[in-house]
C-alpha cells in the first residue's frame, strides 16, 4: 500500500487558502478535507463539522490533554486553532490540511507532506480582502494584518508558492501542482 499523501494549504488569514481549498476538494473527490479544531465562534455561513469543529476553551484543552491533536497553535489571542490526528486507512484517500502557517510547519517537519503557501497579491489588498469580509473589527483587523506581516515571511518555507491575484487561476495552478504531486 503506497504512504499516505499528505497536501496542505496555508496563508495569512484573508489570502483565499479556504476557498482554494474548496476547489481542490472538488477537483479531487477521493480527497479528505482533515477538518481543524478552533475556539473562535463561526462566521454566519460556517458550519459545526463541515468548515471547523468549534469548541470551548475547556473542550480545547481536553483533547489537548488526551493527545487528539497533530498540532495545534493559539493563531490569535485566546484562539486557538488544532489539526485532528487521523487514521490514514480510514481515511483512504489523500488528505488535504486548510491549517495556518506555524502548524503547517510543525506538519510538514513531523509528518512531511506536499505543502503550497497562498499569498495575496499585495498587502494592500490583503487588508482590503479582510475588510469586505465584514468580519472584522478595527482591533481583530489590525491582529490579522500583524500576524499577516509575520506570515508572509515563511513563504519561501513550503514546497510552492501560489499568489491569489485571480481566485481561478490561482485554484487552477493549485490543483495543476498537487495533480503532479499525487502522481509521483
Amino acid at each position: 500500500m503506497s504512504r499516505q499523501k499528505i497536501v496542505g494549504l496555508t496563508a495569512p488569514s484573508g489570502a483565499g487558502k479556504s476557498s482554494i481549498a474548496q476547489r481542490v476538494l472538488d477537483a479531487f473527490p477521493s480527497m479528505h478535507l482533515a477538518v481543524s479544531v478552533t475556539t473562535r465562534s463561526p462566521r454566519p455561513y460556517e458550519k459545526h463539522g463541515k468548515d471547523y469543529f468549534f469548541v470551548s476553551l475547556p473542550e480545547f484543552e481536553r483533547l489537548l490533554t488526551e493527545g487528539a491533536l497533530l498540532e495545534y497553535e493559539e493563531v490569535y489571542p485566546g484562539c486557538f486553532y488544532g489539526t485532528p490526528h487521523f487514521n490514514s486507512k480510514e481515511v483512504g484517500g489523500p488528505v488535504l490540511l486548510d491549517i495556518d502557517v506555524k502548524g503547517a510547519a510543525n506538519v510538514r517537519s513531523s509528518i512531511g507532506g506536499f505543502f503550497i503557501f497562498v499569498a495575496p497579491p499585495s498587502e494592500a489588498e490583503l487588508e482590503r480582502r479582510l475588510r469586505d469580509r465584514g468580519t472584522e473589527t478595527d482591533k481583530t483587523l489590525l491582529t490579522r494584518l500583524q500576524r499577516a506581516k509575520t506570515e508572509l515571511a515563511y513563504a519561501d518555507q513550503f514546497d510552492a508558492l501560489v499568489v491569489n491575484d485571480s481566485l481561478d487561476e490561482a485554484a487552477t495552478e493549485a490543483i495543476s501542482l498537487i495533480e503532479s504531486y499525487l502522481q509521483q
